[in-house]
């Protein structure tokens, strides 16, 4: 039997600038701080750098993948000294993980992490993204994100998260993603000192219950992490029901208790 559904799912995206705040100094562990004291289920995070540096120097972001490795990395840019690009970590087994190439011409390489999630018996699709600057390369990106959002339909339920750079009052990332997500986080995280643009987001199929910030990662990054409360109310599961079914004909037994959070 299925364990039964945490009662909401906890997501976070956070651009953490290669681990280097504002002091100029490179550290990860502070990085890792910060996200440990908001507990995400799923965490994308955009610009992993390790050019310049030992692989060693990811050791702290090991933890973060719930302690069994299910973790997807993207490395957009290669180098014989490291490399740079995004990854999307989880609490879940990530499955079906595919990485899409979303570069435009000669701009500055890009891509989209795909996986699926399964959370008891049912199913999470997520696209964990960091988009280009340029106006005609987001345009081109938008349209190859809706196509891969379609994949997600047949998904209890459907997320993208990252660093859109999607500021221009015309929004064209925004407009394109507004037909597959009904919800959408709407906080200012960039320049993370004071934050006026809505830079980073979280997208989703099914209700927000919450969505903030957190100002203490000024200390780690030029962006603010979105963190957001997802509510899994409308997925119910097999073992939820069985559940459900077996409370209701044991009257006395009184009304069964609420799925706990894993």
């Amino acid at each position: 039997m299925s364990e039964p559904l945490p009662a909401k799912l906890r997501v976070m995206s956070w651009n953490v600038h290669g681990g280097i705040g504002p002091d100029r100094r490179f550290d990860l562990g502070r990085v890792c701080d910060l996200v440990a004291r908001h507990e995400p289920d799923i965490l994308a995070l955009q610009e992993i750098d390790t050019r310049g540096r030992t692989p060693e120097c990811l050791a702290p972001l090991a933890g973060l993948a719930g302690g069994g490795g299910h973790l997807a990395r993207a490395a957009t840019i290669v180098g014989p000294d490291g490399d740079y690009g995004h990854a999307l970590y989880s609490r879940w087994p990530l499955t079906d993980i595919a990485i899409h190439d979303m570069s435009h011409r000669r701009r500055e390489p890009r891509s989209a992490i795909e996986a699926r999630v399964w959370i008891g018996d049912r199913s999470c699709h997520v696209v964990a993204v960091h988009l280009g600057l340029a106006i005609a390369e987001r345009w081109m990106q938008a349209r190859r994100l809706v196509e891969i959002a379609a994949a997600g339909r047949d998904d209890d339920l459907s997320l993208m998260m990252g660093d859109f750079n999607d500021w221009f009052p015309w929004r064209p990332v925004r407009k394109s993603l507004a037909a597959a997500f009904a919800e959408r986080t709407r906080l200012r995280s960039f320049p993370a000192w004071r934050p006026m643009l809505r830079l980073d987001r979280v997208y989703s199929t099914a209700p927000l219950l919450a969505s903030w910030t957190d100002p203490a990662a000024r200390a780690c990054s030029d962006h603010l992490p979105v963190i957001a409360d997802i509510s899994l109310a409308g997925m119910v599961s097999t073992a939820g029901q069985v559940m459900a079914e077996e409370s209701g004909s044991r009257t006395h037994q009184g009304p069964a208790r609420g799925p706990s959070r894993v």
